[in-house]
């Protein structure tokens, strides 16, 4: 609010585009007046009216996410324009507005926008070891990407830090794990979404030869297991508390989703905003549908009430709405047959990037797609009858839980 009043910027034109809806639809002016009018006092948002939301949006849309010296206590990397609708996203006003189908298209296109610029060389700036060369809120204490208590950060995350040949300090942990060069500028990098889209080096994260048998599956993406049911329904009221899984709207009415049936699993993980965002297959298999699902980007459910990291206690519930990507795949394991991969953006996380493409043959542990830009969550979805003994490396399912490294043994087949 500091940098908007001390120098607003022109709008961009996706920005004036929604700020032009909003005021050509009395229901869009409706929710978006109401949902800040609604916050509860007490709730100390500093943002009051869809004006100024405008304006900070129009702000970020020219600025790459820096690592914040608070970041522990905010929880918001990489989510700028979620902690603008933080509070607002609670109201009766903002679940009806974030569902609003004319709203997501247009979010879409701003989210593009903030996409476009975090793909070029001007996002660069945040990649370095110290403060960022560009004014940034100095209440956040910004610092780059590369600053040791940035990478620090990054290091918390790695579930195998320390162990075998994986360094404990922070900027060899980020050197051993992670394609990059150190002695180029940005580390190699060219540009923000380069970097968070960044692999691991080879040999790093293997399936292991015990892992090759066929009964194995594996975790999909490096992630912190959330949830996991083997009563998910074909059709539930996935908003009402508890977050019930909704199959049919999940896989959006997929012509496939017919082959699965009440009774079937579902196992949720998410992934941070500071670690590996790309997507693996689970099983050996042949891809036999994919499809990029246009959703919402900030709808939260009216359940949870005031979900100050929103939407992380909504995770269930946005299965069925975000933006998201399916991809199915026929395992060789008869025991397993078909099953759906779902990519769930969260947020600013729209991007949900498919990499196979239908009749493609992928091993366990095959690249399938990445997320871009911001934390994210997925499923794997399993049909009735299909039995697995699940492994969540001695945690129990919930927000509170660490990462299982990616292609690392998450159940078995009985």
């Amino acid at each position: 609010m500091a940098q908007v009043q001390a120098n607003p910027l022109p709008l961009n034109p996706a920005i004036e585009d929604l700020r032009n809806a909003i005021y050509n639809d009395a229901v869009l002016y409706m929710g978006f007046t109401s949902m800040y009018d609604q916050v509860p006092q007490g709730y100390n948002d500093q943002v009051k009216n869809f004006e100024t939301m405008l304006q900070i949006m129009n702000q970020i849309l020219q600025e790459g996410p820096c690592y914040s010296q608070i970041e522990d206590k905010i929880g918001l990397v990489g989510f700028p324009i979620n902690a603008i609708l933080d509070w607002a996203m609670g109201t009766e006003g903002g679940y009806l507005t974030f569902t609003n189908s004319l709203v997501n298209e247009k979010l879409q296109i701003i989210l593009n926008e903030w996409k476009n610029f975090l793909s070029s060389p001007d996002s660069c700036y945040v990649l370095v070891d110290g403060p960022v060369d560009q004014p940034q809120p100095d209440y956040t204490n910004p610092i780059g990407w590369f600053s040791p208590e940035a990478l620090e950060a990054i290091a918390s995350m790695d579930p195998l830090r320390g162990q075998g040949n994986d360094p404990y300090d922070a900027l060899k942990n980020f050197i051993y794990n992670y394609q990059c060069q150190p002695d180029q500028p940005y580390f190699g990098y060219k540009s923000w979404d380069d970097f968070f889209t960044r692999e691991f080096n080879p040999g790093v994260r293997e399936v292991s030869a015990e892992d090759q048998d066929p009964s194995v599956i594996v975790n999909a993406c490096e992630s912190a297991p959330y949830n996991c049911v083997t009563n998910a329904m074909m059709k539930d009221k996935f908003w009402m508390k508890g977050q019930p899984y909704s199959l049919l709207d999940i896989m959006d009415n997929h012509e496939l989703a017919q082959e699965f049936g009440d009774n079937s699993t579902v196992y949720q993980a998410f992934l941070c905003a500071k670690t590996y965002h790309r997507w693996n297959s689970p099983v050996d298999g042949r891809v036999i549908a994919v499809q990029n699902v246009p959703g919402t980007y900030y709808s939260e459910a009216p359940a949870e009430g005031y979900d100050p990291a929103g939407p992380n206690d909504s995770q269930g519930y946005i299965a069925e709405l975000a933006a998201r990507a399916l991809i199915f795949i026929q395992s060789d394991n008869e025991k397993i047959g078909l099953m759906c991969f779902v990519a769930i953006g969260m947020a600013e996380v729209s991007s949900c990037e498919i990499t196979v493409k239908p009749g493609d043959y992928v091993k366990k542990g095959d690249p399938t797609g990445t997320f871009h830009f911001g934390g994210s969550t997925h499923c794997l979805i399993f049909r009735p009858g299909v039995n697995i003994n699940f492994d969540f490396h001695g945690q129990t399912p919930s927000l509170n839980t660490y990462n299982i490294p990616v292609k690392a043994r998450i159940g078995v087949v009985e």
